[in-house]
């Protein structure tokens, strides 16, 4: 059974950081792809980024250059920094098991953390 758990939500003013963990069981990180997707009320739940097992990683338009997703196989745990944070990346984050298909886009597998609320102040 694979379990995922994220921290490292809370309250912050716009243009602060956060630094959001997610410890997965298992030894699923060293093979698995890993993404980090994010959900508003009444939205659909969006991907903001992920990392291939090989360490490539890939962002959302709205967060490039803004957040940065890294991994510890060690650890088996993935991050995502969040820097310059915005009212609008206000949302619950989840951290998700998946793979990288030959097109290079994410699809994820039926694996998610319980999530981890993130609210910027304005």
């Amino acid at each position: 059974q694979v379990q995922l758990v994220e921290s490292g939500g809370g309250l912050v003013q716009a243009g602060g950081s956060l630094r959001l963990s997610c410890a997965a069981s298992g030894s699923i990180l060293s093979v698995n792809a890993m993404g980090w997707y994010r959900q508003t009320p009444g939205k659909q739940r969006e991907l903001v980024a992920f990392i291939t097992s090989g360490g490539s990683t890939n962002y959302a338009d709205p967060v490039k250059g803004r957040f940065t997703i890294s991994r510890d196989n060690a650890k088996n745990t993935v991050y995502l920094q969040m820097n310059s944070l915005k009212p609008e990346d206000t949302a619950v984050y989840y951290c998700n098991v998946g793979r990288t298909l030959r097109s290079g886009t994410y699809s994820p597998l039926s694996y998610w953390g319980q999530g981890t609320q993130v609210t910027v102040s304005s």
